[in-house]
């Protein structure tokens, strides 16, 4: 399971994904098709899933994850 469909299934379905960010589901799509979800909703589909799906798991290209000193 990728962290977009992690996501979706916390937050119950692409639909009500959607409507909580304010965009289409057919863009949450597109996000599951392509494996990639846009930089700018990646903090908060961090924040609706209450950190379960973190910036790291969504964009690791972006958000590297974090190494202990």
């Amino acid at each position: 399971m990728s962290a977009i469909e992690k996501a979706i299934s916390i937050v119950g379905s692409q639909s009500e994904l959607a409507q909580k960010l304010g965009i289409t589901p057919q863009a949450v799509q597109q996000w599951v098709a392509s494996g990639c979800v846009p930089v700018r909703r990646v903090i908060a589909i961090e924040s609706l899933t209450g950190g379960q799906v973190t910036r790291h798991e969504l964009r690791p290209d972006i958000y590297p994850k974090e190494v202990a000193a």
